[in-house]
Formats: structure tokens, C-alpha cells, sequence
């Protein structure tokens, strides 16, 4: 069959997603690493590696005998699930948010986001007639691909060093209108605090900016806080844009429950924000989906305001505080240029520069898997200005990590 002429072609221009793509690399060469003592080591995949809190997993145990729970859901997400998320709203950032108008239960987060950017965009083939998201460069690779599959156009808003990753967002919408593109078709902005591929904190002084500036020119402030719960200095401790005056009236924010609970293959989260979102969006949900397993949805309501979810938190944070620790003590005695004091003390990413003899960031990782087995991402997967870097996620245990450091100096891998 023709396929092309079966999928639009905003799908038939997609790649194989760039995380599946290197499990299928490092697959084919696994038995040639594996031949000269350089097994793989994954680096690349931002996922936890550590088991689930026990207590969440026995208490799924008990609640999968319990009459009715496998029975179908609700979209919007059972009752006690949505009450949990409010108390946690509550807890966590000091917000409210109303259960029954405010929250909408998701099949993860990144379920959630892309059909959002399908709810609120409009296939056009005409370039400068397109719908445009605003989102960071370098972001999380997966929104460029909903952006590009649903017919839309993702601008670009550059997070460097000279702009101190905090561009001026009149410029960049003033350079949008001069582009050529129509001020009304600016649907919404993408800001995702702490950053995937960066590690980078939210300032609250401009992440007000960016409140103000969508309340201005009427855009939805989209905020993606997959991973607010993993910090480890309270001085980088995330926060929710409903913290910030005007945060409700022009923005939603998503959360999951996969980095936090290492339970990635569950695929829970939610949604919350601006009430009228929110229930727009959740009628376009209810026509794709039944809802997630109310035996998950149970237990997870259950772990998120205990005693033991917290604790569990905190501990994986120790874990990631020391893991980080050992790949910049690594990674500065092979020459990086790293400054401790500008490291950030959140998610489990670094964002290294490449080594000055390389001048393309997919070369050198292709380099360092083919010859030390480490699987690490080109930074221009997550958009132009990732070139010239890599990100690694610090996630496999200490002796892996530290394997890595060992290999790349036996290996020859070092900066200068």
C-alpha cells in the first residue's frame, strides 16, 4: 500500500523518536561492545532506574481485588484521584485548585501535552498562515514533533549563555510578526521548569514576565513541571506558576507522576490551571480515551500526600545529589570547563559542551558509543541551539557512572 499517500505528510517527515532511536543503535551494536569489554551503558534515556516505593506497589496489590476497579474510568480521573492532586496542589506550592472544574486526570503528561497542541492548533498547508507555539530552544524534543505532526509551526525561543536562558519574549514576538507570521495565529508558550534537556531552575521574576506577556496578547501560558519534585537545594526548589499573580487566568500546567515514583511505565498525571482550559480540553479528551486504571488511580492518590511518598522523594534526591556529584568530579578531572557554582542542582540531566576537536555534537556521541559503549544524546536533538552539546542522565547506579568516567579516559574521550 501506498503509504505516503495513506499519512499526511507532516507525519510521513517524522523520525523514529531520537531516545527509541539510539535503544536501536546501541541494540545492533551491543554484540560488538559487548566483544571488546565495553558493554553498553545508557546514559540517554530520561527515566529512573530505581524500584517504585514498595509501599505503592503493595498497596496496588490489595486494591486489584477490590470490586469494580477494572472496570472502565472516567477521562476527567476518579474523584479521590483528583482530590489527591488538590491536596497536593495545596501542600506542595501553597495553590488551590478546584477538583471538580480545575484538574483533569492525563495517561501521562506527555499524553496530555500532545493533545493539547492537537486541541488548539489548525492544520494549515500555507506557511505563514500556521498556528504558532512559542517554545525554548533547547527543549524537550517530543514537543517539536507534536507541534510539526499537527500541522503547526514551532518558533523558536533561545535559551543561551548571552541571553542568561531568559530571552526577552517582546523581541521574539515582535520578530515573530516580522517573519512574517499573523499575531493572532501565536496560540500559546512553552515553558518547561526544571528544564529537560538542561536542568535549568525557573526565576519567578520571569516567569511573571512571561505571565504578563501572555496576558497582554492573549496566549496560553503552558507549563510543563514533569519535574518539580526533583531538586536537591532548597534555594532551586521549583515552583507552580499559580504561584505567581495572574498565573490562573492565562495558564495551565501539567505534572506526572513517572520521574518522582520511578514509575514511568504507568503512565499517570494530570493537568490543572485556568478552569475554561481545562474543561475544553477535557471534552476533547473524553473522545479519545476511557480514562486511567482506577486500581493506579487509587493507589497514587494514596502515596502523593504520604508520609512515605515524601520521604521516598527525598531519598531519590539524596541518590541524585551524590550521582551528579561523581559525574562532575568525572567529568572535570578529563578537562570540562565546568563551574560548580553554576551546576544545577535539579532534575538528573547534565548539558555538556562537546570537546573542542569535534564540530558536531551527533559525530562525537556516535564516537563515544562505538568505542566506550555509552549512550549519550546529541544536543541538537532537542533544537538548533542544542548544537554543540550532549546531555546525559545520571540515572544507572554509582558504579556505572563511574565506569563512564573511567572509560572515556581509557578511551582518549577527554575536552581539550
Amino acid at each position: 500500500m501506498n503509504t505516503e499517500k495513506l499519512f499526511n505528510k507532516e507525519v510521513m517527515s517524522l523520525d523514529t523518536y531520537i531516545m527509541f532511536k539510539l535503544k536501536e543503535i546501541t541494540s545492533e551494536l551491543t554484540p560488538e561492545l559487548n566483544a571488546k569489554n565495553r558493554a553498553p551503558i545508557s546514559l540517554s534515556m530520561g527515566a529512573p532506574t530505581a524500584n517504585p516505593p514498595k509501599i505503592l506497589i503493595n498497596r496496588l496489590k490489595e486494591i486489584l481485588d477490590e470490586d469494580g476497579i477494572h472496570m472502565y474510568s472516567t477521562p476527567k480521573g476518579e474523584k479521590y484521584f483528583r482530590d489527591a492532586i488538590s491536596k497536593r496542589m495545596k501542600n506542595r506550592f501553597g495553590v488551590d485548585m478546584d477538583p471538580e472544574t480545575e484538574i483533569f486526570s492525563l495517561i501521562g503528561s506527555k499524553e496530555g501535552i500532545a493533545n493539547l497542541v492537537r486541541f488548539i492548533t489548525t492544520p494549515k498547508q500555507n506557511e505563514f498562515d500556521k498556528d504558532i507555539i512559542i517554545v525554548p530552544d533547547p527543549c524537550y524534543a517530543s514537543y517539536l514533533q507534536f507541534i510539526k505532526c499537527s500541522g503547526a509551526k514551532a518558533y523558536p525561543m533561545p535559551l543561551t549563555k548571552e541571553n542568561n536562558f531568559q530571552p526577552d519574549i517582546e523581541t521574539i514576538y515582535n520578530q515573530i510578526i516580522k517573519d512574517g507570521y499573523k499575531k493572532e495565529n501565536i496560540k500559546a508558550l512553552f515553558i518547561n521548569y526544571p528544564s529537560n534537556p538542561m536542568g535549568i531552575s525557573g526565576n519567578k521574576d520571569y516567569v511573571q514576565q512571561l505571565i504578563n506577556f501572555c496576558r497582554k496578547h492573549d496566549i496560553l501560558l503552558v507549563s510543563d513541571a514533569a519535574y518539580a519534585d526533583l531538586y536537591f537545594d532548597e534555594n532551586e526548589k521549583p515552583f507552580s506558576i499559580f504561584e505567581l499573580e495572574g498565573g490562573k487566568d492565562v495558564g495551565i500546567e501539567f505534572y506526572s507522576f513517572s520521574k518522582p515514583y520511578a514509575i514511568t511505565g504507568w503512565r499517570l498525571g494530570w493537568v490543572c490551571g485556568n478552569k475554561d482550559i481545562i474543561q475544553r480540553f477535557g471534552k476533547g479528551k473524553s473522545t479519545i480515551d476511557n480514562g486511567i486504571f482506577k486500581a493506579m488511580q487509587k493507589a497514587c492518590a494514596e502515596i502523593l500526600n504520604s508520609e512515605e511518598g515524601d520521604k521516598y522523594i527525598e531519598e531519590g534526591n539524596r541518590g541524585y545529589a551524590r550521582k551528579q556529584a561523581i559525574m562532575v568530579k568525572g567529568f572535570k578531572e578529563l578537562g570540562w570547563p565546568i563551574d560548580e557554582k553554576t551546576v544545577p542542582h535539579t532534575t538528573f540531566y547534565l548539558w555538556l559542551p562537546i570537546p573542542k576537536k569535534y564540530d558536531s555534537a551527533f559525530k562525537f556521541c556516535e564516537d563515544v558509543l562505538r568505542t566506550s559503549g555509552v549512550v549519550l544524546v546529541p544536543g541538537n536533538a532537542f533544537g538548533e541551539k542544542g548544537e554543540g552539546y550532549f546531555r546525559l542522565s545520571y540515572v544507572c547506579s554509582d558504579e556505572q557512572l563511574q565506569e563512564v568516567i573511567d572509560r572515556f579516559k581509557q578511551d582518549g574521550f577527554y575536552f581539550n
